[in-house]
């Protein structure tokens, strides 16, 4: 019989998310991946000084690494320099490398909040009562803020982005294994962001998150695609989370999940393959 692979499966179980349970989400998860892999949990603060004693690294539910930024460098450069496999690859361009993708989509004409980081650029942004201020390396919604056109004036630029705010009916998030959708969820109230209910995407839907999984070009590992749904009924994207993603697992019928949880098992597989090959 052959080995099993060993994982290192990164998660901050105690991180207080808003709506959201960590802990729970990745005790799951991990209960299923048993079936197939061996598996030990650690805080990120410890990935770094452990991983050299796994085949791989998962980094799942770790939280924002705003609040661990210099042991967060410290586990890409030890896991570059010691070619450690990490799921997701630390390819990533979107949430991975921090906000700066949002100005490339902006510029690159993608369906994409409209995004800009300099004041002479913000007569390129639609007219708007408010504006939506948020950090360049922000992570759930730390440090957000609104700003009317006239205040804009005052802003102190340089690590901040702008962004028109947007009118929306709705938030909507398609997940995705690889490059293959597996559901999707919506918060009906937009007030209520991690109230979810399962969403049946359409073919255009679809093709809309597509284009965003594509321009990130991650051969393996687990991706959502937040958007919001305009009053005109447009998608516009608001995040492309290649990170940590939290999925909502706990909000999807018990066949989407064992779908899911296949999903993964053969991505984790297939991406141990191709790198130990």
């Amino acid at each position: 019989m052959p080995a099993r692979a060993r994982l290192l499966y990164v998660t901050d179980l105690a991180y207080p998310a808003r709506g959201r349970r960590y802990g729970d989400e990745d005790i799951v998860l991990t209960s299923r991946l048993r079936a197939e892999f061996d598996i030990a949990l650690c805080h990120p603060l410890d990935a770094a000084a452990l991983m050299d004693r796994f085949d791989a690294v998962v980094v799942r539910n770790s939280g924002p690494v705003l609040h661990h930024q210099e042991a967060y460098e410290a586990f890409r450069e030890r896991a570059t320099a010691l070619g450690t496999r990490v799921y997701n690859p630390l390819t990533g361009r979107a949430d991975m490398v921090g906000k700066q993708y949002l100005l490339d989509l902006t510029g690159a004409g993608y369906p994409v909040i409209p995004t800009v980081d300099r004041p002479e650029d913000l007569r390129r942004l639609p007219e708007s009562g408010s504006y939506a201020v948020k950090p360049r390396a922000g992570a759930d919604s730390l440090g957000l803020r609104f700003s009317t056109g006239p205040e804009l004036a005052g802003l102190t630029w340089g690590d901040v982005l702008v962004q028109p705010r947007v009118d929306f009916r709705y938030e909507v998030s398609f997940y995705y294994v690889d490059d293959t959708f597996q559901y999707a969820l919506y918060a009906p109230d937009p007030d209520r962001r991690w109230v979810l209910e399962p969403y049946e995407a359409s073919g255009a839907d679809l093709a809309f998150a597509r284009r965003f999984i594509d321009w990130n070009t991650l051969d393996h590992g687990i991706q959502r695609v937040d958007a919001c749904r305009t009053r005109s009924g447009d998608l516009l994207l608001v995040e492309l989370e290649d990170l940590n993603p939290y999925l909502s697992l706990d909000r999807v019928p018990e066949r989407v999940r064992d779908a899911f949880v296949t999903a993964m098992t053969r991505s984790l597989h297939d991406f141990l393959g191709a790198a130990g090959g």
